[in-house]
């Protein structure tokens, strides 16, 4: 075995995509996470979605100081701009990253370590902490995601909700399990939670360690506050695998879930909600929903 191949065996490359979107106060520190990792075979590509913001010129400082690879575009979504940057990648292990989320120093060394020598793998995550908009880290008695033990998931257990779920933040993919996949969809602009089901399905596992490796930052415009936008396309993403025997049950159980959420913040959202869920499929949560709704704003 020649040397380069000998490199390429321990320490496969990893190529990790940036799209950002609107992210200027945020996207520096998340370059630079990248940029400051441990494991040195990373090929970052960094790509703007149309940000009418000064993401654009905060990039260009960065990329004339580190010389990584930057592309401007219209907007597309991100879906697309992530299967475009995958055709591009030539890393066999990829890392699409939050414009607003910032890597621990250890993480890509610590998930390669793992995924090596596990081709049932296709998908290793981990654990984060919450910050908030200005860096700074959540209470730890709001850390939900810190302290959960190693878990090995299947279709089951994500599409059931029998164990957590892998976090966003944390995913580090196969290229193989992707392509064999078709990727993203463009149709699904909620693309995590598409995108873990149809690898496990494919019949991969997903492997999530029990350690902190990324930092999820929490600020006014997450994507899960945009209730109505969580609803069409978690939705959408559920009639993929709508031939599942516990289809309606999956999601009913995310339309109580929804409407107890929007029953506090989308009162119109919440009463469209509440005509899609069948009487029987009526929990807990749909009456302290109907609760909240009977209660007058002060």
């Amino acid at each position: 075995m020649s040397n380069q191949e000998e490199l390429l065996k321990d320490c496969p490359l990893v190529t990790v995509i940036i799209a950002s979107y609107n992210h200027a106060p945020y996207i520096e520190a998340s370059i630079l996470s990248v940029l400051e990792q441990s494991y040195s075979h990373i090929e970052l590509l960094v790509i703007d979605d149309g940000s009418n913001d000064d993401s654009v010129s905060r990039i260009l400082r960065l990329q004339e100081e580190y010389g990584f690879d930057f592309k401007q575009q219209q907007n597309i979504g991100l879906s697309r701009t992530l299967n475009g940057a995958i055709e591009r990648a030539s890393g066999s292990l990829i890392v699409p990253f939050g414009s607003d989320d910032i890597m621990l120093p250890q993480r890509i060394e610590r998930q390669v370590a793992y995924i090596k020598g596990k081709p049932e793998v296709g998908i290793c995550a981990a654990n984060i902490d919450l910050i908030d908009a200005q860096g700074q880290l959540y209470p730890e008695k709001q850390q939900k995601h810190r302290d959960l033990p190693f878990r090995r998931l299947n279709f089951e257990d994500l599409f059931l909700d029998l164990k957590p779920g892998p976090m966003a933040a944390t995913l580090m993919f196969r290229r193989e399990a992707l392509i064999k996949v078709g990727c993203f969809d463009p149709a699904i602009r909620l693309e995590d939670l598409y995108i873990t089901l149809r690898i496990a399905q494919a019949g991969y596992y997903i492997d999530v360690l029990g350690e902190v490796l990324a930092l999820y930052r929490k600020h006014e415009s997450n994507t899960y506050k945009n209730l109505s936008f969580m609803v069409e396309n978690v939705l959408k993403t559920y009639e993929r695998f709508s031939d599942h025997p516990a289809y309606e049950q999956v999601r009913t159980r995310f339309l109580n879930s929804m409407f107890l959420k929007a029953s506090n913040r989308n009162k119109p959202l919440a009463r469209a909600l509440l005509r899609d869920i069948p009487i029987q499929a009526w929990t807990r949560k749909t009456v302290r929903g109907l609760l909240r709704l009977m209660t007058p704003i002060h």
